[in-house]
């Protein structure tokens, strides 16, 4: 019998775009108190500028508005309109990194014109090579945001905690990136 051990790839200098099809860019927030509320974007893009010293790496991102997705048409349309993201308006939100170290990400968030600065937990998964050969590198990034601070402000009195919806939003991101053609 015989055994073979994966080769141990390293991530290297470059310009790597994050492959949607393998990532995920997801979020949650509490709804009267009672229970989280996921949601997801179907369609975004984004870069990732890994230095040679991996402290000088960068990322943008652009995340379609329109391609949000809680899994109820009705809320993900009220949730397009100007009580929340007015995507006539606003049609994507951007981040853009400022600073990366081993554990965090951090940068400047905008949505709906309205920039705010954000750090993230940054976890990285490691660099491994598909069955087409091609060299992938895998992170996760999570994060609260205040809505409020981004004018979502929207809201009733109402439920365990006061509010229909909870101000605090939890942003997850999965994201695997691949080189740059």
């Amino acid at each position: 019998m015989t055994t073979t051990t994966p080769e141990t790839l390293e991530l290297t200098a470059g310009t790597y775009t994050i492959d949607p099809t393998h990532s995920e860019v997801s979020f949650t927030v509490r709804h009267l108190g009672l229970s989280k509320v996921r949601g997801r974007f179907n369609s975004f893009d984004g870069t990732i500028t890994i230095g040679a010293d991996r402290l000088a790496s960068s990322v943008t991102a652009e995340i379609d508005l329109s391609s949000i997705d809680t899994n109820n048409a009705q809320r993900d349309g009220h949730l397009q309109s100007s009580d929340f993201f007015d995507l006539a308006t606003n049609p994507t939100m951007t981040f853009t990194s400022t600073a990366v170290t081993e554990t965090t990400l951090s940068g400047t968030l905008t949505i709906k014109g309205i920039t705010q600065a954000v750090e993230l937990s940054l976890e990285f998964h490691g660099v491994a090579a598909d069955p087409y050969g091609v060299t992938r590198a895998g992170f996760s990034a999570t994060g609260q945001i205040s809505r409020g601070e981004f004018d979502i402000s929207f809201n009733a009195p109402v439920g365990l905690d006061g509010l229909l919806i909870s101000d605090k939003v939890t942003i997850e991101l999965e994201i695997q990136a691949v080189p740059a053609e």
